[in-house]
C-alpha cells in the first residue's frame, strides 16, 4: 500500500494521531501536497457517502474530519506559499435560526484547503452580519451560507438577497440538507454544493472563472 493509500485509509478510519506522520512520509516520498490533499478529500467523500447511506453517523464523520484536519495542518505551510496567490477571502456561516455547524465546519475546512482565507461567523448568523463581514474583511470573493433546517430556508433566501444587493460582485454559494440546485437558482445564489468536497471545487470555480 502506497503512503497516499495509507493516508486515505487512516483519514477514513479517523486515526488522527497517525495521519500527520503518514502525510509527512508521503511528502518525503516526493508526493505533491495537492495530491495528498486530494487523497484526503477523496476519503472524506467516501465518509460523506457512507454517512448519507446511513452506514456511519455524525461522530464517525467528525472523527474522520478531525483526522483530515490534522493532515491539512501538515500541508498548510507548504500550500500557503505566497499568500498573494491566495484565491481571496471566503465568509462562511450558518444562517439565522439554525444552530447546525458540523457541515459548515467541514465545508470551511475544505474551502480553506483549496486556498482561501476563511472568516467563520459561526451559527445563527443574520443577513446583516454576513454583509458586515464582507465590509470588514479584505478581498472577500465568496460568501458561503449553510442551512440545515427547512424552517431556515426563508433566512437563506434573505441572506442571499441581502448580500447580493450590497455586494453584487461577491459570489454566494449555498448548501445544506434541504437545499437543492433548483432552490439555489431560485434564491439567486451563484452556486450550490451538496457536500464539503464539492463546495471547495465550486468556490474555486467561481473565483477563477
Amino acid at each position: 500500500m502506497s503512503k497516499i493509500q495509507e493516508v486515505k485509509a487512516m483519514v477514513e478510519a479517523g486515526k488522527s494521531k497517525l495521519v500527520p506522520g503518514l502525510v509527512q512520509e508521503a511528502l518525503d516520498e516526493g508526493r505533491a501536497p495537492t495530491e495528498i490533499l486530494q487523497a484526503m478529500v477523496d476519503s472524506m467523500s467516501v465518509v460523506g457517502e457512507k454517512f448519507s447511506a446511513g452506514d456511519i453517523f455524525v461522530p464517525e464523520m467528525l472523527i474522520a474530519a478531525k483526522a483530515m484536519s490534522k493532515g491539512v495542518d501538515v500541508l498548510k505551510p507548504l500550500m500557503a506559499g505566497d499568500r498573494s496567490n491566495a484565491l481571496g477571502t471566503c465568509v462562511i456561516g450558518t444562517v439565522a435560526g439554525d444552530l447546525h455547524d458540523i457541515g459548515k465546519n467541514l465545508v470551511s475546512m475544505m474551502i480553506e484547503s483549496a486556498g482561501f482565507e476563511m472568516v467563520d461567523l459561526g451559527v445563527d448568523v443574520s443577513a446583516e452580519s454576513f454583509v458586515q463581514a464582507v465590509k470588514d474583511n479584505d478581498n472577500v470573493k465568496i460568501v458561503a451560507c449553510s442551512g440545515l433546517l427547512t424552517t431556515t430556508m426563508p433566512a437563506l433566501k434573505e441572506t442571499v438577497a441581502t448580500v447580493k444587493a450590497a455586494y453584487p460582485a461577491v459570489k454566494v454559494i449555498v448548501g445544506g440538507a434541504p437545499v437543492t440546485p433548483a432552490y439555489a437558482t431560485e434564491v439567486g445564489a451563484d452556486g450550490y454544493a451538496p457536500d464539503a468536497g464539492s463546495a471547495a471545487v465550486k468556490a474555486k470555480e467561481l473565483v477563477t472563472a
